[in-house]
């Protein structure tokens, strides 16, 4: 297993090598080290978690719109390190469950899954969150803000993925929300701080924003 992962590891980098939206290779390291760290205080299977947090973006419909549901960069990854298939099948069906689809989004049916759910949450907030959120509006030449532009709060999956808004919008219409959706204990505990720090950043945004001194 520790091979695998290795391999995996050097996949992602590769894979990732020209990723400028935020969801680079140094995000997929953090989500699987997080990931482990919480694995292992929840007792889970730890190599299924690393597996999971390394290839949960390799298929993800926001960097390859084009991307099959069936995981084929995962798979194909897997296949081609003799890996069973019905630990692929486990392997793709977990990360199929790990992103957030607006008011659509539910618990990953196993606990591996809700561990790299949380590890994964926990990477759009905080610091790290509010960085990574105006990396990708910028990648997609979206707006920082926009006043007249109201965020929508109550989106399904389908509209969620079509939704262009502002940067600022996507804190209310995505990652303020991810403090509750957290599944573990320590996911509930890290996801506090970050989110109370986000919040007080998007307060000094908005009074900058208005010229308030």
């Amino acid at each position: 297993m520790k091979q695998l992962i290795d391999n995996a590891i050097t996949y992602v980098k590769n894979y990732f090598q020209n990723e400028s939206s935020g969801h680079d290779y140094f995000h997929t390291l953090r989500v699987y080290k997080v990931g482990v760290s919480i694995a292992k205080k929840e007792q889970a299977n730890i190599g299924i978690v690393a597996l999971v947090a390394l290839l949960h973006d390799v298929d993800d419909f926001k960097l390859s719109p084009n991307t099959s549901k069936n995981k084929d960069n995962a798979r194909n990854f897997l296949l081609s390190n003799d890996v069973e298939e019905e630990l692929i099948d486990l392997i793709c069906n977990t990360i199929d469950e790990i992103s957030y689809k607006g008011k659509d989004t539910k618990p990953a049916t196993t606990l591996e899954g809700r561990i790299v759910q949380d590890a994964d949450r926990l990477d759009a907030l905080g610091a790290i969150g509010v960085a990574r959120a105006f990396a990708y509006g910028g990648h997609h030449n979206r707006v920082m803000h926009d006043p007249d532009i109201l965020p929508n709060q109550n989106m399904t999956e389908e509209e969620y993925r079509k939704h262009i808004s502002t940067t600022i919008n996507h804190f209310y219409e995505k990652l303020f929300n991810l403090k509750s959706l957290m599944n573990t204990g320590t996911g509930k505990l890290l996801a506090e701080s970050r989110d109370n720090f986000m919040h007080e950043y998007i307060n000094h945004f908005l009074s900058e924003w208005e010229g308030v001194i």
